[in-house]
């Protein structure tokens, strides 16, 4: 079992992780389109630039996912610390190493139980 002290430790380490995470998300929602290929207008001027605005777009898109997924995963985390059941197997109940915690703090298995 988790002590006070390193509970503490970890969730000021999800909150650092959610707080960078939010960051880069806002920093992406007041971003253009055009930022990503240097555009100046959102007309092309090649036909060449279209398939890069669509990828960088996708791209983008791809990531965003990702970073929400992270955010939900930090989430659950910190309800988990609130409410005593962080550092504990959601498979098997059993404690999950500290190691595996300053790994990856939003773990909610065991390694032997991925």
């Amino acid at each position: 079992m988790i002590n006070a002290e390193k509970q503490e430790h970890f969730k000021d380490l999800l909150l650092k992780m959610k707080k960078d995470l939010e960051s880069k998300i806002a920093t992406e929602a007041e971003s253009s389109p055009n930022d990503a290929t240097g555009d100046l207008a959102d007309y092309d001027n090649h036909p060449g630039d279209m398939g890069t605005e669509q990828f960088e777009q996708e791209k983008e898109a791809g990531l965003n996912r990702v970073r929400t997924d992270q955010l939900e995963e930090i989430n659950a985390a910190l309800e988990r610390i609130k409410n005593g059941t962080f550092g504990i197997s959601e498979k098997s109940g059993k404690p999950i190493p500290e190691e595996r915690l300053e790994a990856e703090p939003t773990a909610k298995y065991r390694v032997d139980e991925q």
